[in-house]
């Protein structure tokens, strides 16, 4: 097996030029509220248990017209020798080193205690402009306590209350005044938040959005039908379909068709799943079971220690994405919390860590569904699956640990048969049967290389278009009499249009209004892969009646 020689670089985009600003403080002193009143997100996870945030978390300000980098970091506690919170702690100086300027966040309502005078001593040291920011200052009794809070040395104090925010504009003047302009202002655009909704326990639905069912069945891994035979090896031929023109006679149809898309002078294609946008990079979301490696496979592939890593099962909490460039693509990969039974999680940081994994996966391009080979796939496993598979999400199996199932195997079993387990996986996620399954090992490094370059090239069969009179060229050469589907079930296809990418979605304009047979869908979605590809990727289809009177 080979080894991962780091191909990736770190991205470069504009807000890493901007300047940036850490929050810093003991544990439950309202970082993670101020970081999200100020990025206008729900990035970071809020809650009343001390020390949720363990990872860096980063986010845009926007403020009169200039842009600034924030960092959330989890609650400092230097001499609590615990492995979690002394790599909390290393966290969070990564954070304190790269900023421009410090924010340290106190509870104005209670006293100072040692550990506070010790981080403000520390801070002060280091050189860097330091705020301190009295948190939760919501009437005059607790303001007039808040200036108690000079004694720890720190001259510049802002009463806030991040919860309501007051003084949130104060605080953000004085920011902005101290540091730089941008080197290139005006170029940085903030984008939509796509996990802007409420992330608390007052205002997330957690009972929907957590669906494990202790006694739930592993609906997806039943059996979905008879198998359709293809030739996997065959490079699909597309100069049978002749060159890219449309039908004629068939207007209607191009107009449900969205064409890539050029805007303005800058000729930058547009691509369409809901609505249109700008594809600037490809999301990937590690996605699996507590525990299972994903942690370490996002340091390996970026080569740092983004993540905290530890044998603790659900030791991330909070989504961490880190920016790279690989084979002059980017690729924002993003380590999500371990999903699990809604009955295994009691803590309400767990339930909400839960609810953010989904929603990243949910808005992911590709999606790596981890799996530990020396467990196998579980029904866990088969349902975070089913998540990414009815999401539209491209997928990647990866079989995480495979070392110690072959050459770091101690037991002294023979070494697992490659072909023989990877048989077995596709029989338990039979619905994911166009996922690429990769063997690897993310702790010493093994076959990550392949795990980049099938990244690549699903990504790219995510976005592929085929022409209308491809496509109908394609359907003429079709035998749908072989096609195992029931004569009541049968419909007459009359033509076929690519309506959207990402995932790809075909039209189908029909003789009648009637929801495809799951041995018919399957049927044409093998033909379609074989004349085109789109490995790697759901396939969608939409039923248009010509007569919807019709039954």
């Amino acid at each position: 097996m080979s080894k991962y020689h780091k191909s990736v670089v770190p991205s470069t985009p504009a807000s890493s030029q901007l300047p940036l600003v850490a929050i810093v403080g003991r544990p439950n002193v309202g970082k993670s509220t101020l970081f999200n009143r100020l990025t206008h997100s729900r990035r970071s996870i809020v809650g009343d248990e001390p020390g949720i945030t363990r990872d860096r978390i980063y986010g845009d300000v926007e403020w009169d017209g200039r842009i600034i980098r924030l960092i959330d970091t989890g609650g400092i506690v230097t001499d609590d020798k615990e492995y979690i919170p002394s790599e909390i702690y290393a966290q969070a100086k990564v954070g304190i080193e790269e900023a421009d300027l410090l924010l340290m966040v106190v509870d104005a309502r209670t006293e100072l205690a040692s550990p506070d005078f010790t981080l403000a001593r520390m801070l002060i040291r280091g050189g860097k402009p330091v705020y301190l920011v009295a948190n939760k200052v919501e009437n005059p009794t607790v303001a007039a306590a808040a200036e108690n809070m000079r004694q720890l040395g720190i001259s510049e104090l802002f009463p806030i209350s991040s919860e309501h925010g007051l003084g949130i504009g104060d605080l953000l003047d004085a920011i902005f005044d101290r540091l730089p302009a941008p080197a290139a202002p005006g170029l940085v655009k903030k984008t939509v938040d796509p996990y802007a909704e409420p992330l608390d326990a007052d205002e997330a639905d957690l009972e929907d959005e957590v669906v494990f069912d202790e006694d739930q069945e592993d609906e997806f891994a039943e059996d979905m039908g008879p198998e359709i035979e293809e030739d996997e090896d065959e490079v699909p031929d597309f100069s049978e379909f002749g060159p890219e023109e449309d039908v004629e006679g068939e207007q209607d149809a191009e107009a449900e068709l969205v064409n890539p898309k050029t805007t303005g002078t800058d000729d930058k294609p547009l691509h369409r799943t809901h609505g249109e946008f700008e594809q600037h990079e490809t999301s990937v979301a590690i996605i699996g079971r507590p525990n299972v490696g994903k942690s370490t496979l996002l340091n390996a592939l970026t080569g740092t220690s983004r993540a905290i890593v530890s044998p603790i099962a659900g030791t991330t909490r909070d989504a961490v994405d880190e920016v790279v460039e690989y084979d002059g693509q980017r690729l924002r990969l993003v380590d999500t919390a371990g999903i699990r039974r809604k009955g295994k999680t009691h803590l309400m940081a767990e339930k909400l860590s839960v609810v953010m994994a989904r929603r990243h996966l949910e808005s992911c391009d590709v999606a790596l569904l981890m799996i530990d080979a020396t467990e196998g796939v579980t029904a866990s496993d088969a349902h975070i699956g089913g998540y990414a598979h009815e999401s539209g999400r491209s997928v990647i199996i990866v079989i995480n640990k495979w070392d110690l199932l072959t050459t770091a195997r101690t037991d002294g079993k023979p070494h697992a048969d490659r072909a023989i387990y990877e048989e077995q996986v596709r029989h338990a996620l039979k619905y994911l049967n166009y996922a690429t399954v990769l063997f690897i090992s993310a702790a010493d490094g093994t076959n990550l290389n392949k795990v980049m370059q099938e990244i690549k090239r699903i990504s790219a069969q995510r976005r592929k278009r085929v022409t209308t009179g491809q496509m109908n060229r394609f359907l003429d050469k079709i035998d749908f009499q072989r096609a195992p589907v029931p004569m009541a079930k049968r419909i007459r296809i009359f033509y076929m249009t690519q309506a959207a990418v990402a995932p790809p979605t075909f039209v189908l304009f029909t003789d009648r209004k009637i929801q495809l047979h799951f041995a018919f869908q399957r049927f044409l979605e093998n033909q379609i892969r074989e004349a085109f590809g789109f490995e790697g990727t759901p396939i969608w289809f939409k039923i248009r009646a010509r007569n919807a009177d019709k039954k």
